[in-house]
């Protein structure tokens, strides 16, 4: 996606990594739940499979960089999604 955090991470702890981490696991399993039914729909639309898989890819590499943020930057990233989080949710 193209508001996908891609900072430099540098050392992080306590709460907002925790927070982060929980912000994108929610999004990650939003998408691969949209990823299952899609795929299990009678006639599935291989360009939203493709963008489902991408979306989530990003998600899990941002996840990864959470072990170098900053509180800051972890602030940021669970704001980030859980913003993503609701608006996909809405949708």
């Amino acid at each position: 996606m193209s508001d996908t955090p891609s900072s430099d991470f540098s050392g992080l702890n306590g709460g907002e990594e925790q927070a982060a981490e929980e912000a994108i696991q929610e999004v990650v399993n939003w998408y691969s739940t949209q990823l299952l039914e899609e795929r299990r729909a009678p006639v599935p639309d291989e360009e939203r499979i493709e963008e489902l898989k991408a979306s989530r890819e990003a998600a899990l590499a941002d996840g990864a960089q959470l072990a170098t943020a900053d509180p800051e930057e972890a602030d940021r990233i669970a704001a980030v999604y859980a913003a993503r989080l609701k608006e996909l949710k809405e949708t």
